[in-house]
Parts: structure tokens; sequence; C-alpha cells
């Protein structure tokens, strides 16, 4: 567990650090939308815009969207204290998304929509009253040009999958209803205004490409020890 720790140091640490080029984030956020209009998937503004006009669903969205690390944390001790046959594959997997989405923050800086699009109300700025107003502010100790991959949708993904992973056998039902979790925050990031349609495909590649890096891993460890 305390190695875990060190790795989600460094990477809070290493992502603040990342995607500095305003220009280059703007311009990568252009490319995307016009991507999305060809794809017919440009709806950020229009999501947006439905959730400034129902008031009544804005604080639930942003209480989802800044209280989702609480379930980050629930869910990797309840996987180490109730699961601990699961506990190695998931937190591996977790360390794998880690490591494979820092190169992409450097490489592919991404402006979100609530600073690219315009029209596109900054949500969790304007209602936060957890401190969001650093959701505008440049100098604040935040990397905000981060957006491709969303890892709002890929930690909350993450969560299903080590919940899936625990329980899909005992209780397969149950297994399933996790993936609510990362569906909804899906929801919530687009409609705040702060990630595209195509930034939270990436994260579900993400999850995807660092489960599978973390099975062949494990198959070519077995092999390694089959050898000794």
């Amino acid at each position: 567990m305390a190695g875990l720790l060190l790795v989600i140091v460094l990477f809070s640490r290493l992502h603040a650090a990342a995607g500095k080029d305003v220009a280059a984030a703007t311009a990568n956020a252009l490319t995307l939308q016009s991507m999305e209009h060809a794809l017919h998937l440009d709806i950020a503004l229009k999501a947006n815009q439905w959730l400034t006009e129902h008031p009544a669903l804005i604080q639930p969205a942003v209480y989802y969207y800044r209280l989702y690390y609480v379930v980050i944390i629930g869910v990797l001790v309840w996987v180490f204290v109730r699961h601990a046959d699961v506990y190695v594959k998931v937190r591996r997997t977790l360390v794998a998304m880690a490591l494979l989405v820092l190169p992409v923050y450097w490489a592919l800086p991404m402006s979100p929509p609530r600073f690219a699009l315009p029209g596109v109300v900054d949500i969790i700025a304007e209602h936060d009253t957890l401190g969001g107003h650093a959701s505008r502010e440049i100098g604040s100790g935040q990397n905000l040009y981060s957006a491709m991959p969303s890892m709002h949708v890929g930690w909350s993904s993450w969560c299903a999958y080590a919940v899936w992973s625990a329980l899909r056998t005992s209780h397969p039902r149950s297994a399933s209803l996790s993936w609510i979790f990362p569906l909804g925050m899906a929801a919530v990031v687009l409609i705040t205004g702060n990630h595209y349609v195509l930034d939270i495909a990436g994260s579900a590649v993400l999850l995807v490409v660092a489960i599978a890096a973390v099975s062949a891993w494990g198959h070519l460890a077995e092999r390694r020890h089959a050898r000794d």
C-alpha cells in the first residue's frame, strides 16, 4: 500500500508539471472539435447548455465531480481488505493507467471545452463550494490542459473494474451495476464543460490498454517463473 501511495504522489506531481503549452493545448482542442464535428459527436456545448437550463442538477453534478476521490479510496481499501485475491491485479492496473497516461499529457496537451469552446459555462468554477475558483486560475498548481483523456472517467472506470473483478463470480448482478458509476461520471464531465466525447472514449481505451498490459506482464512473469 505504501508503494501505491508513492506512485500516486509522483503521478500528481508529474501530472501537474505536464501540458503547460497553452497555444498547443488550444490548437489540439480545435483539432479535436473538428474531429467530433465530422463524427457528429460535437455535443459538448449542447450538453453544457442543458445543465445550465436545469439549475437543480448543478450542485449534484459538482459534488459527483469533486467527491469521486472518496469512492476511489473506498474501493481500493475494500478490495485490499475483503478481496485480496484480486487486489494485486487491480492495483497493477491502477499503476499502469498512471504510467500510460502521463506521456499522453506531456505529448498532447488539450484545452477543455470550458476554455476552448465559446459559450461553454465553467460549471465547477461558478458553483463549486470546495474551492472551484481554481478551475480558472492558470497558476493554481493544477494541470488545466489535460483534457485527453479524462481521468475523472478513467479512475471511475477503474473503480468499476475493481468492483467487477471482485464480485463477478459471487455477485454478478452487483458487479455489473458498478459500471453505472463511470457512466455517470462521463455524463458529468460532459455537462460541466470539462471534457469532450472523445476524451471519454480515450479513458475507455486507457483502461483497456492498462488491463492488457497487466495481463501480458502477468503471463510473462509466469513464464519466467516456470523456467526457473
